[in-house]
């Protein structure tokens, strides 16, 4: 405790860590200005009946951090970004060049390949954004619209969701942690002091059994997502000794720490991300006049509507995504040539190529753990839901998995930081 309250003197005496965490609340200051500011010709009761229950737009809101609610100019969050990193991501699999320009071209080759990124998010912003304006429109959500009105909402919510990925980057750069989850998280906190008033005046003695439920549901999240992100595989290392003169160096012996959970809350935001993103398409296309794209899109929304199915693509996704993130961001090769050049090895396996098979025979292992101890984590609120019939415990048990997953990610860092300036 002690060592706590000494970091934290440490994280306003330093002048730089000061600036940073400054900026992040300005940023996040200036999304919460932005997220107030409603679209035109908004028809406050129909929204409040159309979004009462709805899980989709429950978990489309917790993406936009809150701007959907009221539709605000950035009601469509940082879903569309989040889809394009897939995108390019999923591409390095496919397309060679993207793969050496985002492993093997250093800095520059990543600052293109974000820059693609950058660009592939304003086509997908637009379509979700006409998407989302059309099915608004056709609930009697914005009312009648002109061919002008739509166009020009359309550019509007665009715009906002590709500023709100300007002001999250900007975080990453300038601040600390990554800007888009503390984008999330920052209006998944907002929320909180309206749905405490909505327990409040809403509060029922007879639903005392489902408030336990969640709050143990919300115990078991924390638990578990602490656990998972915390727990580390340390694979002994050793550097040769080396004599220089009539001095001994090296030969000393340390560890290199593999996380069970390499990839973080990524694979759950891209999971929900990849599942929102057909939902918002049907919703869209069921209303049109055609009959066979209302099939397609009726059977589209049954298989979402469906809670086993969905509980287990769900879980799917979140398994592949843990370990698609993990090979993206974590190259046995580059550790094994690293270790090699500095003069360290693993005792009983031969460098090079022998070492980075080591590596990711032990990753893919731990992988395995992390990846279905967060999937599971991911589909609990789903079956609190499945118990209880509401479906507010899902898109709650969400929200909070996201938030408590963005702390520890950012505590981690600041301690890295003010760790860093100790020495």
């Amino acid at each position: 405790m002690q060592n706590f309250w000494i970091k934290i003197k440490l994280l306003f005496k330093d002048a730089g860590l000061k600036k940073k965490i400054l900026f992040i609340l300005f940023a996040l200051a200036l999304f919460r200005v932005l997220a107030v500011i409603p679209i035109p010709g908004i028809d406050t009761l129909q929204l409040e009946q159309f979004l009462a229950n709805n899980q989709f737009f429950g978990l489309l809101n917790v993406f936009s951090g809150g701007g959907l609610s009221n539709l605000s100019i950035v009601m469509l969050g940082v879903a569309p970004y989040i889809t394009a990193v897939i995108i390019m991501q999923l591409l390095t699999i496919m397309v060679p060049k993207l793969k050496a320009l985002y492993h093997e071209e250093g800095e520059l080759g990543k600052k293109k390949f974000n820059q693609y990124g950058r660009l592939l998010t304003i086509p997908l912003a637009i379509m979700q954004g006409f998407g989302l304006i059309s099915l608004l429109a056709r609930q009697g959500v914005l009312g009648e619209l002109t061919t002008f009105d739509k166009l020009s909402g359309v550019i509007i919510v665009a715009a906002g969701s590709i500023l709100l990925m300007w002001i999250g980057e900007l975080i990453t750069e300038y601040g600390i942690g990554n800007g888009v989850s503390l984008i999330i998280f920052a209006g998944i906190v907002a929320s909180l002091p309206t749905v405490v008033n909505q327990l409040i005046f809403s509060f029922d003695p007879s639903q005392i059994p489902m408030y336990l439920g969640f709050i143990f549901a919300a115990i078991t999240i924390t638990a578990g997502v602490v656990v998972v992100t915390e727990a580390e595989r340390p694979i002994p290392i050793t550097y040769a000794k080396k004599v220089r003169g009539n001095k001994v160096y090296g030969g000393v012996s340390t560890y290199l720490p593999l996380r069970v959970n390499q990839a973080g809350v990524i694979p759950i935001i891209f999971a929900l991300s990849l599942l929102l993103f057909p939902q918002m398409i049907a919703n869209f296309m069921v209303t049109m006049d055609n009959s066979v794209i209302q099939a397609i899109a009726n059977f589209i929304l049954a298989f979402f509507e469906n809670g086993l199915f969905y509980s287990s693509f769900y879980f799917i996704m979140v398994f592949l995504f843990t370990y698609f993130y993990t090979a993206v961001t974590f190259d046995p090769e580059a550790i094994a040539t690293n270790l090699q050049k500095s003069g360290a090895f693993i005792p009983g396996v031969r460098p090079g190529q022998s070492t980075s098979l080591h590596i990711s025979k032990i990753l893919n292992r731990i992988t395995l753990v992390g990846a279905c101890f967060l999937g599971l984590i991911a589909v609990l609120p789903l079956a609190m839901q499945a118990i209880t019939g509401q479906a507010a415990l899902a898109i709650g048990g969400t929200a909070l998995l996201i938030a408590v997953s963005v702390v520890l990610d950012l505590v981690k860092k600041i301690d890295a930081q003010i760790s860093m300036r100790e020495y």
